[in-house]
């Protein structure tokens, strides 16, 4: 799965957990673009457009982490946060991560390759 954020590409690596499936299949329907909302300087928040389901359990976020929470918000982490949600994936190069999504709301596409 690819993120693309700012004229940046990000890949994701997906969990293997019936939220992720869930998600890769949102996703392969058709490409999904998203706003999202900077949250605690530790996040950018967005609804997904839909529900998926949860698996969740206490886990402390890492850059790059993609975090489904409530079943329908998207979050995409820059810093840690420790919270019961659901692990989606991971960036897997977040060399640029904090340049691409900036200060404030950012528009992100979601799709498959």
């Amino acid at each position: 799965m690819k993120l693309e954020v700012n004229e940046y590409t990000f890949e994701i690596e997906l969990e293997n957990n019936t939220s992720a499936k869930a998600f890769k299949e949102y996703v392969s329907k058709e490409k999904r673009v998203l706003s999202l909302d900077d949250y605690g300087n530790f996040e950018k928040v967005g609804d997904l457009g839909t529900i998926l389901p949860r698996n969740d359990k206490t886990l402390t976020t890492k850059e790059g982490d993609i975090i489904l929470y409530l079943g329908n918000k998207l979050c995409l982490y820059y810093n840690q946060n420790t919270w019961d949600f659901t692990k989606l994936g991971h960036i897997k190069d977040t060399t640029y991560l904090k340049e691409a999504l900036g200060k404030g709301s950012v528009t992100v596409t979601l799709y498959m390759e």
